[in-house]
């Protein structure tokens, strides 16, 4: 490969010479042998000095064109304030702790700010929190504000969306009242059963308990046996059932084996 460069200082050195000198020379196709050559023909009683160097073309371990500028990350705020977001919708992404996870938020792993609640965002400042700390927030109603007052009542759904209905008082009477339907009266007595919190008719616990004295029911008296006796029944049948065990297994064990079929 660096044949050619080398053969090329070398010619020229040959032609500065004199032609007898250069009919003298006898070619060859290795590098050291021309420089001998070139230097031994030359007038001068110095060498040429020849320097062959490669320099590589890229910078090694991983340098080699440098930092590149990568996509951008989209940083920055995804919601505005008053959006309405979801359960998991994105806020806010950052590099580090610019801003923090207040109501109804959370941190990402990347620090990026979620919202943990149906509602609608919020940016603000809690100096009671930390004076110099920005927060973003959800709160569950659009004309609310954050921070919420001091002392005062968390504000939670619990999974609940709240529906205004109108109740109407029922009377002591058990009226059940529908709406577009007439009110009914509902015995709250029937046969002597008596109606429970689950709106159906039974006894009471007591009067369950009693019902066996009331149908007269007598119930067998029990009448301890020979203990002693049983014990010792139990040990000679676990006795007789370990001996056929054995037997049985010294029967297995006193069988020949087949031998495997030759193949």
């Amino acid at each position: 490969m660096l044949l050619p460069r080398v053969f090329a200082p070398a010619r020229a050195l040959l032609h500065s010479t004199s032609s007898a000198a250069a009919t003298a020379i006898i070619p060859s196709t290795r590098v050291l042998d021309a420089l001998r050559t070139a230097a031994a023909a030359a007038p001068s009683p110095a060498s040429p000095s020849l320097s062959f160097v490669r320099h590589a073309t890229h910078q090694a371990q991983g340098r080699a064109n440098g930092a590149k500028d990568g996509p951008g990350k989209r940083l920055g705020a995804k919601k505005a304030g008053g959006e309405y977001v979801v359960p998991g919708n994105i806020i806010f992404r950052q590099r580090g702790t610019m801003w923090f996870p207040g109501e109804n938020c959370k941190f990402g792993r990347d620090h990026c700010i979620f919202a943990t609640q149906a509602g609608y965002v919020r940016y603000y400042r809690d100096p009671l929190k930390h004076p110099d700390r920005q927060y973003i927030g959800v709160v569950l109603d659009k004309d609310d504000t954050l921070p919420y007052p001091v002392n005062a009542a968390r504000k939670r759904r619990l999974n609940m969306v709240p529906v205004k209905r109108e109740t109407v008082a029922a009377e002591a009477t058990a009226e059940v009242v529908v709406e577009g339907l007439p009110a009914a009266k509902v015995e709250t007595t029937v046969n002597g059963l008596k109606m429970g919190k689950g709106y159906a008719f039974r006894k009471t616990n007591w009067e369950i308990g009693r019902a066996g004295d009331e149908m007269k029911d007598k119930v067998k008296k029990f009448i301890p046996g020979d203990r002693f006796t049983a014990w010792r029944k139990a040990a000679a049948r676990k006795a007789l059932n370990m001996e056929r065990r054995k037997l049985r297994n010294a029967q297995k064990a006193a069988k020949p084996k087949r031998k495997p079929r030759a193949r």
